[in-house]
């Protein structure tokens, strides 16, 4: 079975937008036939569509072709594409006669101008998440999340999470295995928890010295075993006491801190996507007890993993209805 995938770019979109997901979709039809996917790229008008980058693609002009799923492109001329009564009409077209409509980064613009997300969830690029929510007031914005399932809708935050989106929506048709085996084609982590926040502790902290990115990479992978400050310290090579003068002038906390930021990080992911007991993760990850990393948990996001694991479920069930 082959299905027809469709990509709707405008003037300014991004680049990467585009790119991404379509080369995640390529690569199942690599080693298949008859081919998964059929990719085409539409525009209103057709043609040669310039992107926000001045890299131009070829496109067909959007018509009563039906497909399995349509992915609007999200990027600069996001905003004036949502207000083109064709494009609209594309879109809700393709909201009643194909089985999945999906958007990445501002792309979630032009869902929303065609009513599509009206009382459901949604997110986009954490940069235009004010301004869909002021626009949009009946739409329940989670920006803070790589993606969102919405029934048979999908919206992805900006640029890089729409390979992840590409690489869930594979899973659903093909099987993880599928979706896996795309991933390592594409050198990249297998697909981010759509639930998993935007932005990252390793991120947050800004390291500039080689030395201190070299320790925040080590605690990372080894979060279950990192016990001290001197475990860092040697994967800097430096000692003690110079790592952690380094490290706080140039993140702006200790040590400790950052450590257990990136285990509530990852403690997160593991609580809103799984059943594992919580007590299992807090011993895995590398906090001591279950008590400490509610302390940890309370800090850092607000609420104890109870209560962010009865959050998730709850929006995953809404999800599927």
């Amino acid at each position: 079975m082959t299905r027809k995938v469709g990509f709707l770019v405008f003037p300014e979109f991004q680049i990467l937008d585009l790119t991404g997901p379509l080369a995640a979709f390529e690569m199942p039809g690599r080693n298949r036939v008859p081919k998964p996917y059929r990719l085409q790229v539409v525009s209103e008008s057709g043609g040669l569509v310039k992107s926000s980058s001045g890299l131009s693609v070829a496109t067909e002009r959007i018509c009563t072709s039906r497909f399995d799923t349509v992915i609007a492109i999200g990027g600069l001329g996001a905003f004036q594409a949502s207000h083109s009564p064709r494009v609209k009409a594309f879109i809700r077209r393709a909201a009643k006669n194909c089985r999945r409509v999906t958007s990445v980064c501002s792309g979630t613009f032009i869902l929303a101008a065609a009513g599509l997300l009206d009382g459901l969830r949604a997110t986009t690029h954490w940069s235009a998440a004010s301004l869909l929510q002021r626009e949009y007031p009946r739409i329940r914005i989670e920006s803070d999340r790589i993606f969102v399932k919405q029934d048979s809708i999908w919206t992805a935050a900006g640029v890089t999470a729409g390979i992840d989106l590409a690489l869930a929506l594979i899973e659903e048709d093909l099987g993880p295995e599928a979706a896996k085996a795309a991933a390592r084609q594409l050198v990249v982590y297998y697909r981010r928890p759509g639930g998993q926040s935007q932005f990252s502790t390793l991120l947050d902290l800004e390291a500039t010295s080689e030395r201190v990115q070299r320790a925040l990479s080590y605690a990372r992978a080894h979060l279950g075993k990192v016990r001290s400050v001197e475990q860092l310290a040697k994967a800097a090579g430096l000692s003690a006491r110079q790592f952690g003068r380094l490290f706080l002038a140039e993140t702006g906390q200790t040590p400790a801190k950052a450590v257990e930021k990136l285990r509530a990080e990852l403690a997160r992911t593991r609580i809103e996507q799984s059943d594992e007991p919580i007590e299992a993760i807090a011993r895995t990850i590398g906090f001591s007890d279950p008590e400490r990393m509610r302390r940890a948990f309370v800090r850092t996001y607000g609420q104890p993993p109870q209560a962010l694991r009865r959050i998730a479920r709850v929006g995953s069930v809404k999800g599927e209805k």
